[in-house]
């Protein structure tokens, strides 16, 4: 089963990301999370307990309710956040590993 975002966020680039994206920040209780990056590559990094996400066109990051976390660019890049009521299922990518950090 296929599940549809109940909303996206615009699309942002480098200069446009919001500093409440750069900061740490959680989703809503009841609230996922889909990180997309479009083109370039993003840190997602969760602070408790800490784990880092290389996020790129073919590795999309889910984020779980509640969850605090923020956006670091990493160059030019364009992304996207999309929300869903329950946890999306990434069908064809790769599965986010944490990366040492």
């Amino acid at each position: 089963m296929t599940l549809t975002p109940y909303a996206s966020s615009p699309v942002f680039d480098e200069q446009s990301l919001p500093e409440k994206l750069r900061n740490e920040h959680r989703t809503k209780d009841g609230a996922w999370g889909l990180l997309r990056v479009l083109t370039g590559e993003v840190r997602l990094i969760f602070t408790e307990p800490h784990r880092e996400i290389l996020v790129t066109p073919d590795n999309p990051a889910s984020i779980a309710p509640m969850a605090t976390h923020y956006v670091v660019p990493l160059g030019k890049m364009s992304l996207q956040v999309e929300f869903y009521r329950a946890e999306p299922v990434l069908d064809d990518v790769a599965t986010s590993e944490p990366t040492d950090g």
